[in-house]
């Protein structure tokens, strides 16, 4: 845990909000617009456009029931963490990048986020033996960003002041590179697997923040990896036997958790470097792992309901409620009467009350 870095983290986002970090080396943090990566924990669009992935179940109902009352492009019932940041600063929601056109459709900011993006390219992970199945990797939503850099100030001088002015949100990604490597049939050590591509993935995510410090970034946030190990998804479809596979307290597979620490301690370290390097940006981690463990590991605490581990939409009965068969979205799937009593959505994204939860343990520092 990096509680210094999550407190920071709040007191940098909610002093936006105020209008300025008095007394502290940021001056007046004022954003206009927010950039931001990743993957379907992030997305809110791109993926119901991309032709690989449009009509998938998340484009229909319930998704989207929570807060907009339909399908919209986010694979939640309701909202994202990016959605409750972006609110706390009062700005107006990112543009999917696949939506836009014109500068002026991502003049207040741009959602390069597409679910099922990997960090890393396609023909990378195809060396290893992992087969990935959406053609976005995080080198593309960088290529993407740049293009609209140029389309929105192509002077130099303008571009300085608009990434001044744009807070960055690098959301979780590498979890799809690491589940395709936990689920690979033909290795005999899929654990073993998923952490030879941990140095990999956090080179790709510093090679994304290299280029957007290259284009005058000032100020990002950089998001962490979920605890694996507690998605009802892995868990039906990978029940182990071994004495120490489960967690006793929470039920989640420990050596899952184990690749989401290793990552974890790798990108800190990765980000503590970058902050050496590059003094006049302020680099902040944002921490998803130990709020999704908190309330997975006492979720009455938190006003969740008593199975913290099952998904909210979906088939296939107790434990997991989690088949393939029955995802939620298809026509055999059902959704629990009370989306806000659960953490898991569909057996891999988060409910609406789980990203809530998240993203005010992120800006508040809890």
């Amino acid at each position: 845990m990096v509680p210094s870095s999550r407190l920071l983290l709040g007191a940098l986002l909610v002093a936006a909000v105020a209008g300025g970090i008095s007394g502290t080396k940021y001056g007046q943090a004022r954003y206009d617009r927010v950039f931001s990566f990743g993957d379907s924990l992030t997305d809110t669009g791109n993926s119901a456009i991309l032709p690989a992935t449009a009509g998938g179940p998340f484009t229909n109902p319930p998704y989207g029931e929570t807060y907009f009352n339909r399908p919209n492009g986010r694979a939640s019932d309701g909202r994202l963490v990016i959605d409750f940041i972006v609110e706390s600063l009062r700005l107006p929601q990112p543009e999917p990048y696949l939506a836009g056109r014109t500068a002026d459709d991502f003049r207040h900011g741009v959602n390069f986020a597409v679910g099922g993006a990997t960090a890393l390219d396609m023909a990378f992970l195809q060396s290893k033996g992992i087969t990935s199945f959406v053609p976005v990797f995080l080198s593309n939503q960088t290529t993407w960003f740049n293009g609209v850099l140029q389309l929105l100030a192509s002077p130099r001088n303008k571009q300085r002041r608009l990434m001044a002015s744009s807070l960055f949100y690098f959301g979780e990604i590498g979890f799809n590179d690491y589940s395709f490597a936990l689920l690979n049939v033909l290795s005999n050590d899929t654990v073993s697997l998923a952490e030879s591509l941990v140095p990999h993935v956090v080179g790709a995510i510093r090679s994304s923040l290299l280029d957007v410090i290259a284009a005058g970034a000032r100020t990002m946030v950089v998001a962490g990896m979920i605890p694996m190990g507690c998605e009802p998804e892995l868990l039906a479809l990978l029940p182990g036997v071994a004495a120490d596979y489960y967690d006793r307290a929470s039920g989640c597979i420990t050596p899952f958790n184990q690749v989401a620490q290793l990552h974890n301690r790798a990108l800190n370290r990765m980000l503590c470097q970058l902050r050496r390097a590059h003094p006049r940006t302020s680099i902040h981690y944002g921490d998803l792992y130990h709020p999704v463990t908190a309330i997975v590991s006492s979720p009455t605490k938190y006003g969740f309901g008593g199975m913290p581990l099952a998904a909210c939409c979906g088939g296939g009965g107790e434990p997991y409620n989690f088949n393939f068969t029955f995802f939620c979205g298809t026509p055999l799937s059902s959704a629990c009467a009370d989306p806000s009593r659960s953490v898991s959505w569909d057996g891999i994204h988060y409910t609406e009350a789980a990203n809530r939860f998240v993203a005010h343990a992120m800006l508040s520092g809890l």
